[in-house]
């Protein structure tokens, strides 16, 4: 099985979160940029608000697309201690590309949401969606940063999730695990989806925007 694209992924995903739909403590939270397609999605569905949380990947060097961590908003860092060992990559050499993506994340923050300040998650049931998990390390780092704005419950939801990374969220963080599929072997979240083309800073703003939009009608 593969997905058409984020969109289809994201509807499907919204199925299993049915539970959820029209509740006023939840809200949905998107990993830019890739989870944003995903989240719009099951945000709509559930008839819930949307918003972001910026986690930057630190990829290792020269095979930049492997996570030796992550960090996320409110200067939380996760490394992922395993490759970190037998890369032998050096604290400088972390701290480096960690300085890089944080200028990275605050552009972002200022791109996305400008002067607009972030939903408060506080004694909320916070849905954190992403387009897929392989190793976990980026939103291992967006759980630990949340925990820290004190919501109710985290729940991880993903269309596509390795058995182990996804069982790791439960057994480790306490944080519930919702995906349609977790394929055994899984190699890369990318080979799930027939459409993996990046998804554009544009594209994040404009549904963003849209998500506002239903807010509003919603509320009016």
């Amino acid at each position: 099985m593969q997905f058409t694209n984020r969109t289809e992924a994201g509807r499907l995903l919204a199925t299993r979160l049915e539970e959820y739909s029209n509740r006023k403590d939840v809200i949905v939270l998107a990993l830019p940029r890739g989870g944003v397609p995903v989240g719009y999605e099951v945000a709509r569905v559930l008839n819930a608000p949307l918003d972001v949380f910026l986690v930057r990947k630190l990829g290792l060097p020269g095979q930049e697309e492997l996570a030796m961590g992550a960090i996320a908003s409110g200067n939380v860092r996760v490394l992922n201690e395993d490759v970190v060992f037998y890369t032998g990559v050096s604290k400088e050499v972390i701290d480096l590309i960690a300085r890089r993506e944080q200028r990275e994340l605050a552009r972002r923050e200022q791109l996305y949401r400008g002067t607009s300040a972030p939903l408060n998650v506080g004694g909320q049931t916070v849905i954190v969606v992403d387009d897929g998990l392989a190793t976990g390390s980026t939103m291992r780092a967006a759980v630990k940063a949340l925990r820290r704005l004190g919501p109710a419950r985290i729940i991880v939801a993903v269309p596509v999730a390795a058995r182990a990374t996804c069982e790791s969220f439960e057994s480790d963080l306490g944080s519930a695990c919702v995906c349609v599929m977790s394929p055994e072997p899984m190699h890369g979240v990318g080979l799930w989806y027939r459409d993996f083309s990046q998804t554009s800073d544009e594209e994040v703003c404009n549904l963003l925007k849209r998500a506002k939009q239903l807010e509003e009608l919603r509320v009016a």
